[in-house]
């Protein structure tokens, strides 16, 4: 049901309390939805929560509130049940003023100011730059970027921050893997690291990197700026095939050179959270639920990987997100503790009033492509992954975001390509953009046969006839959108978003097969068609929120 037709409920029942019990508090008034529904569309529990307090029977009350509400000419009907319950009917015009709102608001229905431009920081991808996007990377994308449209919608300021891992030992295992390559091109035999890079991407670079003009292979620092700057670019190319846009980009290694890795090293061990043993610096962990203290420093001098995350999140919160999400895949779970205890143990000097579940984070499962019934394991340039962007070429941008926003972050996904570049009904995001297709031919053939047909006047038709059961059901489906984006936005859950929209897709087609839209009756076509554009604004609106497109034509 709409959160119109609930907030006019409540404002009823709420005017109906302070004249039965003008002293109690107005948040007293609140509904549930009845599980059967014979119950009514909502019930209030007022009557049974107040008894007590005024000595009253829960029914007797429950009589008098009803007695008090206010006409509606929403409301059809209220009765006592149960001990005390007051269950509430609403009639259909109630109902039908969801398509007129969808109609005045255009692409902001669903929105909401509530949570006045607070600034919060959505950081994902943040991939090392040691070789191209793989799928993995691919689903956090598409999470990162619909939490951040979710957040937006209801008010957000957000950021988007990608945080390049350009320092560290996988750095420089990337340059000498591409300088093993440079000096084979070279034609010098050279024994290719251990655990070096392997797959075609890395002699690319070495190719690119000689052709640019450089002819030292032993230049190792200059190999290394090289291949940060050519992956870096790749990554971005990428992400923009993908329609993901970031606001702020920062480096990992900008943390070394301005210090702050040393100072927040320099900060813990002045807290006296840090002991030295068998050489190296350990940070007392357990002190903040972690299960073992863990090392800080090595014994050869370098930090564990946690530590600039510790000294990257102090940032954030200097930036002021005093709200910060982090989307990262769930092999980094053991982060969240250390990096969190990090934070809590500079509470009282570097990053003050930091709470403690400071920063949130979205860890999701890894995703396994099948195609042909078999899975797909490796890239053709990558070697030991499937990229992105074979996965974008492969069956379109489209189709790739939307089906890795729809399941659960933290629950296994399997990608099947086939069932992505199959024209049907089992395939949700054919499914839901062929409703939206499907609603564009209506309207375009009613502006065929109507020359004064206008859309924006549908707005102001008469909804009397949308009476039918599958009317009355997507009429229910669309008032649902708001609490579904607010839900979505609330539990950073964006494949709610994809669920409602096959739901909702579902229910026009079923209509779409059942009516006609474009009838003799002049006063049943308009409602009918104002029901159709109520529906295709809705499902534009989701795909927005989920960076797919909505087509006119398929």
């Amino acid at each position: 049901m709409s959160a119109e037709i609930r907030s006019h409920l409540i404002e009823l029942l709420t005017h109906a309390l302070a004249k039965v019990a003008p002293q109690q508090p107005a948040s007293m008034i609140s509904l549930e939805r009845p599980k059967q529904a014979q119950h009514g569309d909502y019930s209030c529990p007022a009557a049974m929560q107040l008894a007590k307090s005024l000595r009253r029977s829960p029914r007797e009350l429950a009589q008098e509130l009803i007695a008090a509400l206010p006409a509606s000419e929403w409301l059809a009907g209220a009765e006592v049940a149960g001990s005390g319950f007051i269950n509430l009917r609403v009639r259909s015009a109630a109902r039908q003023h969801v398509v007129k709102t969808i109609i005045d608001q255009g692409k902001h229905f669903g929105c909401s100011d509530r949570r006045q431009g607070r600034p919060v920081m959505v950081e994902f991808v943040s991939a090392n730059p040691t070789g191209p996007l793989h799928v993995g990377h691919g689903r956090q994308a598409a999470l990162g970027d619909a939490i951040a449209a979710l957040l937006e919608a209801q008010g957000w300021r957000v950021t988007r921050e990608f945080y390049y891992n350009d320092a560290g030992t996988q750095i420089e295992i990337l340059a000498l893997s591409v300088q093993a390559r440079v000096r084979e091109r070279l034609g010098e035999v050279v024994e290719f690291p251990a655990d070096g890079y392997h797959g075609d991407y890395i002699r690319e670079l070495a190719e690119r990197y000689l052709a640019a003009g450089n002819t030292d292979g032993e230049d190792l620092e200059a190999i290394r700026r090289f291949a940060i700057a050519a992956l870096r670019a790749e990554q971005d190319a990428d992400l923009i095939a993908f329609g993901v846009r970031f606001e702020s980009y920062y480096l990992e290694s900008s943390l070394y050179a301005d210090g702050r890795v040393d100072a927040t090293v320099r900060a813990l061990i002045d807290a006296g959270k840090t002991y030295e043993k068998d050489g190296a610096l350990w940070l007392r962990t357990t002190e903040y639920g972690d299960d073992k203290d863990r090392v800080m420093r090595k014994s050869d001098g370098t930090y564990t990987y946690f530590v600039p995350d510790v000294a990257y999140h102090i940032t954030k919160w200097e930036r002021g997100f005093s709200r910060a999400i982090n989307v990262q895949g769930s092999d980094h779970h053991s982060t969240v503790t250390r990096v969190r205890a990090g934070l809590q143990a500079l509470s009282g000097s570097l990053c003050r009033g930091i709470p403690q579940g400071y920063p949130d984070y979205v860890l999701h499962k890894m995703v396994t492509v099948m195609k042909g019934g078999e899975e797909v394991r490796i890239s053709k340039r990558a070697g030991s992954y499937v990229t992105l962007r074979e996965l974008i070429d492969e069956v379109g941008r489209d189709a790739t975001r939307f089906f890795l926003v729809s399941r659960r972050a933290d629950s296994e996904f399997v990608f099947d390509v086939d069932l992505a570049k199959s024209q049907s009904e089992e395939n949700p995001v054919y499914y839901v953009q062929y409703a939206h297709a499907r609603i564009c031919s209506v309207l375009e053939q009613w502006r065929i046969q109507d020359r004064d047909a206008d859309e924006q006047s549908l707005a102001g038709a008469d909804l009397g006839p949308l009476e039918g059961a599958r009317e009355l059901a997507l009429l229910q489906r669309l008032g649902e959108y708001p609490t579904v984006i607010e839900t979505a936005a609330r539990e950073v859950s964006p494949h709610q978003i994809a669920v409602y929209l096959r739901e909702l897709a579902g229910e026009f087609h079923s209509y779409y097969n059942a009516e006609r839209f474009l009838v003799a009756d002049a006063r049943a076509k308009v409602a009918r068609l104002a029901l159709a554009s109520a529906v295709r604004q809705v499902l534009r609106n989701g795909l927005a929120l989920i960076g797919v497109s909505a087509p006119e034509k398929m």
